[in-house]
């Protein structure tokens, strides 16, 4: 389903679609799978012919560990594609086996991918599914606090506090300046970095609200991290 407005007055002459989703493999690594498709209308690219026509189809997926934010694999797909020369540069992508998806990660990407060395439609994925793998990191402390047991020094899984807190600063690291809110300086990270009572995401505000909950429940399970989405 689009999130678009319908715009029946208008003439669509192309759509196209990214999805991403991020899969918890265990407590320190995350498997990240990424589809972009470009798609023509109907009787555009073929007269007369009344199906829509995909012109691109590209498929991804990464596996990373945490905290380290390190690519461990991944592979590429080319499902969809306009020239039999296409398929070859898929193999090009197994050179983002090894790199950071933190800070640095799309001027990486732009200097192996960019241009004839890549596939302008795949490496414009990579980009797009980056900042969605870092959202993901948020999802996992979520699950990991809640199976790590209130007292000792060890959790379920055999990770230690100081591999919660390393997880905590790789969420921290992967949101410093990468917006305004984010800025380093600002009055948001101040916060987040002394310890300081964060505001419930919006979100998160409005749903509880709805359910007729508090937003203490947020803060008690979260919050008390020291840090936010």
């Amino acid at each position: 389903m689009s999130l678009l407005p319908v715009e029946n007055e208008l003439e669509l002459i192309h759509t196209r679609v990214y999805e991403t989703k991020v899969y918890r493999i265990d407590s320190s690594t995350m498997l990240a799978r990424a589809v972009v498709s470009d798609v023509k209308p109907p009787n555009l690219y073929i007269s007369g012919d009344d199906q829509s026509l995909e012109i691109h189809q590209m498929h991804l997926f990464l596996k990373v560990t945490l905290p380290e934010l390190q690519i461990i694999d991944a592979g590429v797909e080319l499902e969809t594609f306009p020239h039999t020369g296409c398929p070859a540069i898929a193999v090009h992508y197994q050179k983002l086996i090894g790199l950071n998806i933190a800070r640095g990660f799309t001027r990486k990407v732009r200097e192996l991918f960019g241009g004839p060395r890549g596939c302008a439609h795949t490496t414009a994925l990579i980009q797009a599914m980056a900042p969605a793998v870092l959202q993901a990191i948020w999802s996992m402390s979520l699950l990991d606090d809640e199976s790590s047991p209130s007292t000792g020094d060890t959790d379920q899984t055999g990770g230690t506090r100081a591999d919660t807190e390393a997880a905590h600063q790789a969420r921290l690291a992967g949101n410093v300046n990468t917006c305004h809110v984010w800025d380093e300086n600002g009055p948001h990270v101040e916060i987040v970095r002394s310890g300081g009572p964060v505001e419930t995401m919006i979100p998160v505000a409005v749903r509880l609200g709805e359910l007729g909950r508090s937003e203490d429940e947020w803060r008690d399970r979260f919050l008390d991290s020291n840090d936010s989405a």
